[in-house]
């Protein structure tokens, strides 16, 4: 179902105000990709929407491209979302009020969900949202922590939890780490879902192609970690939710010969209850993270080891509740009614 055009704009500085909801519900602005790309059997974000709805509460949407500072105001272009689905399994799940230019500080939550790639566009909007924060809008995750935490190099904030890893853009340093170590994952900082992620022996000989192709002859910054054997058992995903574990995450087992656990890179994803290497991180991280303003955060575990602390649009939530029936998206709603004060409808039940 394709969103209708924008509404004709008014002059600078006059948005059309909300009517305020009705009591108790919060009202939810949710930043996000095009609707008709959202694939609701497994999609976190529509996770959200039909907890955030079964509770009473308003769901309003934009996309990225809909952020304007106008007149001193943080706006967004912005619709009603009504849901008419919430199974997952329908194409027509959703119907839109017209779109408005509102203030983001007229809702009571400002959730960011466009998924990366991080680039440029992606930090003008964090400069946007930050903004909006100034003049009372309150955005989770903070867009300064997640300008903050570079999901690859962050864990360098948590040395204990890792394997031995570097960043650097000397390739002779990239290679003398592989033979150090024998066998090495090297990745760029800016990589999602699995790209651009190659694992390479000390005598293997592609190693000076691949430092070669990732590093640009020195012209880009490369982390490279030693290879964790333990991906054969998964890449889990540990879950923070307003500085509490989800009790379960979700191993992405990689595909046969394959290095790489992430779901599209053909991964499979097992929910398991956390074991005590996993729950040993997330308790030592969750109350660090909540305090910077991460309500939300997907730690990337294999064995005992941090990979990766994922902050801009974290996900998993449907895939740990189909198999465990633990109600992911109703604790992140739990949490997001506590962050902004209180105003829940209904409690949620796990």
């Amino acid at each position: 179902m394709p969103a209708p055009p924008p509404p004709p704009r008014g002059p600078p500085g006059a948005p059309r105000r909300l009517p305020p909801p009705p009591g108790g519900a919060v009202r939810i602005a949710i930043v996000l990709d095009p609707l008709e790309q959202i694939k609701t059997y497994k999609d976190s974000t529509y996770a959200m929407m039909v907890a955030a709805h079964a509770r009473g509460h308003e769901i309003h949407v934009c996309e990225q491209g809909e952020l304007s500072l106008v007149g001193g105001q943080a706006l967004a272009v912005i619709r009603r979302l009504h849901l008419t689905d919430v199974t997952g399994k329908l194409h027509d799940w959703y119907r839109l009020d017209p779109a408005v230019e509102s203030p983001l500080s007229a809702f009571d939550a400002v959730l960011n969900r466009k998924d990366p790639p991080f680039d440029m566009e992606y930090i003008y909007s964090t400069y946007l949202l930050e903004h909006a924060q100034r003049s009372g809008a309150r955005v989770f995750n903070d867009p300064r922590a997640v300008r903050d935490h570079n999901e690859k190099y962050s864990i360098a904030q948590f040395a204990e939890f890792t394997a031995p890893t570097i960043v650097t853009r000397d390739p002779a340093r990239l290679r003398a780490f592989a033979q150090e170590h024998g066998e090495a994952v090297f990745k760029l900082l800016d990589g999602m879902g699995g790209a651009s992620i190659f694992r390479a022996r000390a005598d293997d000989p592609n190693l000076s192609v691949i430092i070669e192709t990732l590093n640009l002859f020195g012209a880009r910054s490369v982390m490279a970690q030693r290879y964790l054997p333990r991906i054969s058992e998964g890449d889990k995903r540990v879950l923070l939710i307003g500085g509490q574990a989800v009790p379960y995450c979700l191993a992405r087992i990689p595909k046969q010969g394959e290095a790489r656990g992430n779901l599209a890179a053909g991964g499979t994803g097992v929910a398991r209850p956390l074991a005590p290497e996993d729950l040993r991180i997330a308790q030592a991280l969750a109350p660090v993270l909540q305090a910077r303003g991460l309500l939300l955060v997907g730690l990337d575990v294999i064995g005992d080891c941090l990979t990766e602390v994922n902050v801009t649009s974290p996900t998993c939530f449907q895939e740990i509740t189909q198999q465990t029936g633990f109600d992911v998206a109703g604790m992140f709603i739990d949490a997001l009614e506590r962050a902004v004060g209180g105003l829940a409808c209904l409690p949620a039940s796990h």
